[in-house]
Parts: structure tokens; C-alpha cells; sequence
């Protein structure tokens, strides 16, 4: 699902992106796709608005899975800043992940990774994640100042669709849980003995 980056890399990287998009097939019928493969994406259906709902989950699952690489290159860049051609700027700053989804298009939904300047020139963007700030740290002897990584991220989330990643070492095995409703113990009646 998200491509994991080596966190004792320093390299830079090229930015990744994930694209969920509704297609039309002719008639009313449509689907949805999405750019990373393993993902399980519904039938093709004439009900798009349960697809359109879909992919924004699909897309929101994809942006709180994956961890941002602090090291990566913007995607935005990397394609001549074509998503806001009226406002140039050079790519700087730290990299952040956003979600972008056109209202008024309503058909395809990215998250990407992108620098600071570009993420508020991006219309229709939303900043979800973002890497962690350096905590300088100067000691009495001034020693030099130590980074901090990026928070962890959150615990395997699913994924909308049925995707989900792979349970990791030590991990606890999922439990289940059963959709019988607890049965409550029978009264007794007053003047029933025992």
C-alpha cells in the first residue's frame, strides 16, 4: 500500500503520490481505481455516489497510512509546479503530505508529497500530515545540536476496500469479536422461590 522509506537515509527522494479516481464506463455504470495495485476496489456500479464515497475514504485511508518521508523531493516539482501555474515559486522548506480533491471536478482524490511552498498554492489541497520540526538541543558544554525523527506513525491502519497491511513482529493477534448481543440473566419474579 504505502511505500515505506529507509529512515537512516539521509537521500533525497523522489516524492510519492497516490491517485484514487472514479472512471465512467458509457451508460451510468462506473468504477473506481486506484495507483497502488494491491488495493481491492469495488465492482463497477451504476451507484456513484457510493463509489464517490468510497474513493474519498479510500483516499483519506491511503493519506493516514503512510508516513511521510521527511527527505522527499516535491512531488509538485517534480511536475513543473503544473498544479498552481499562477503562482510560481521555488520548492522549499520541509515536506508535507496533502490530500487534494477538487469539489467541483468530484472524480479524483491525490495525496502527495510536496515542500511547504508549494502546499498552500495547490487549490484545493489539505495539509495532513507534516515531518516533525528539529528540536534543537544545546547542552552546557555546547555540544552540537541533535534532531528528533518523525513521530511513529499510527498503528496499521485498514485500508477502505479491504486492504490492510501485514501485521509486524509482536504484534497481537487480531481479535474477534462476536455480533451475538449478550443474552441478560432472567429475572425472578416476585414470590418465586428458590
Amino acid at each position: 500500500m504505502s511505500s515505506p522509506y529507509s529512515q537512516s537515509s539521509t537521500e533525497r527522494t523522489p516524492g510519492r503520490a497516490w491517485t484514487v479516481r472514479i472512471i465512467g464506463h458509457g451508460g451510468r455504470a462506473a468504477s473506481v481505481t486506484c495507483t497502488t495495485a494491491a488495493c481491492r476496489m469495488p465492482a463497477r456500479s451504476e451507484n456513484v455516489t457510493a463509489l464517490r464515497a468510497f474513493a474519498a475514504a479510500h483516499a483519506a485511508a491511503h493519506a493516514k497510512a503512510a508516513t511521510l518521508n521527511p527527505h522527499a523531493y516535491c512531488h509538485c516539482g517534480s511536475q513543473r509546479c503544473g498544479t498552481h501555474p499562477q503562482a510560481k515559486t521555488a520548492c522549499a522548506g520541509e515536506a508535507v503530505m496533502i490530500l487534494r480533491h477538487d469539489p467541483v471536478v468530484r472524480r479524483v482524490w491525490s495525496v502527495e508529497e510536496v515542500c511547504e511552498m508549494c502546499a498552500p498554492l495547490i487549490p484545493n489541497a489539505t495539509v495532513v500530515a507534516r515531518a516533525a520540526r528539529p528540536n534543537r538541543t544545546t547542552s552546557p558544554t555546547k555540544e552540537p545540536a541533535t534532531t528528533t525523527g518523525q513521530a511513529p506513525p499510527p498503528t496499521r491502519p485498514g485500508i477502505a476496500g479491504g486492504f490492510s497491511s501485514a501485521p509486524g513482529e509482536g504484534d497481537p493477534a487480531p481479535v474477534r469479536r462476536s455480533r451475538r448481543t449478550p443474552q441478560r440473566p432472567r429475572r425472578q419474579r416476585p414470590g418465586q422461590g428458590r
